[in-house]
């Protein structure tokens, strides 16, 4: 089968005679048509960060882990050879023809959609879900989402959709600032010109926000979100630390008694067919239009290459085998 390997920084090789992974009970075998990239992978594929000291080569396949294909084979009860569907790879071996999956991260797509690769979308939506299950409700509350990559901008979206009363969004690049626009930010601060801390202060008379996600994992980004919560308001690290140390302002946390809460893990496989049952009305159809550039698996290296530079318009970017 075919499949993706990194072999070293910002390189990975083409891999077409991989052996087909074998189902054990309870599972199924998926010969996938779509994978996406996700700015997980993207410290794998630099090799910074937390991912400097990871060995090279990476193992075959890993970490993709939003597919979309079809069961070919099923040792699982209620899933047929035929179905299409939504899968989380068994260990994130995801960048590969074939993956192994199993119930619950596993959704059922129309048999007949007829654009699949758009409804990926709904593996990172998922993702949201579960986090926001982790903490209050955001019902009227004032809100800021820190970048505006693929998973802030499902922030974005899904806290204007459960009632916030608004919702700031903010990165460093005016393009992703356009997209936050189009799924419901009220306001939109490019950080690489603006004071964010400042700026939200003034858009909030100085009583700053109630909720903010933090989507990115930076040093500087998680420096600004903890500024940004009321006194006794509620953070949410959802960017994965891009370093297992890092300064972060717990003193102004302490004092201010802020809230923190995270999310990381596969879990989400439960939330998988809510996300997809959302993707497919009008809560969020809307978030298919992120599922772009679709370039073709033999353009893989150069899908790498682009994600990693944060190229123009290249957010859920999804390879089409």
């Amino acid at each position: 089968m075919k499949a993706i390997q990194i072999v070293e920084p910002r390189k990975i090789a083409m891999l077409d005679d991989v052996a087909r992974p074998e189902t054990a009970e309870g599972e199924v075998l998926v010969r996938c048509s779509h994978v996406a990239l996700c700015g997980s992978n993207m410290g794998q594929y630099t090799g910074k960060g937390l991912w400097g000291d990871i060995d090279f080569p990476n193992p075959v396949g890993w970490a993709g882990h939003e597919n979309i294909g079809r069961i070919v084979e099923s040792r699982c009860e209620g899933w047929q050879e035929g179905d299409l569907v939504l899968a989380q790879p068994e260990g994130y071996y995801g960048f590969a023809e074939y993956i192994i999956s199993k119930p619950p991260a596993i959704a059922r797509l129309p048999q007949d959609a007829a654009n699949p690769a758009s409804l990926i979308v709904a593996q990172p939506l998922a993702t949201v879900l579960r986090a926001l299950s982790k903490t209050g409700d955001v019902l009227g509350k004032s809100c800021a989402v820190i970048g505006q990559g693929p998973m802030g901008l499902i922030f974005t979206h899904v806290l204007r959709l459960m009632g916030a009363s608004m919702v700031i969004a903010t990165d460093v690049l005016d393009w992703r600032l356009e997209w936050s626009r189009r799924y419901g930010a009220d306001h939109v601060i490019d950080a690489s010109k603006e004071d964010v801390v400042a700026r939200v202060k003034e858009l909030t008379n100085d009583g700053m926000v109630d909720f903010v996600v933090e989507a990115v994992g930076f040093v500087d980004s998680l420096k600004t979100a903890a500024y940004l919560p009321r006194h006794g308001g509620r953070l949410f690290v959802f960017g994965m630390p891009h370093y297992q140390l890092q300064e972060f302002p717990w003193y102004h946390v302490f004092r201010n008694e802020i809230q923190i809460n995270t999310c990381v893990g596969p879990e989400c496989g439960a939330f998988f067919q809510t996300a997809v049952d959302m993707v497919l009305d009008d809560r969020a159809s809307g978030l298919t239009e992120m599922v772009t550039p679709l370039m073709p698996w033999e353009k893989a290296p150069e899908a790498f290459e682009m994600y990693a530079e944060c190229a123009k318009d290249s957010l859920k970017l999804t390879l089409e085998f």
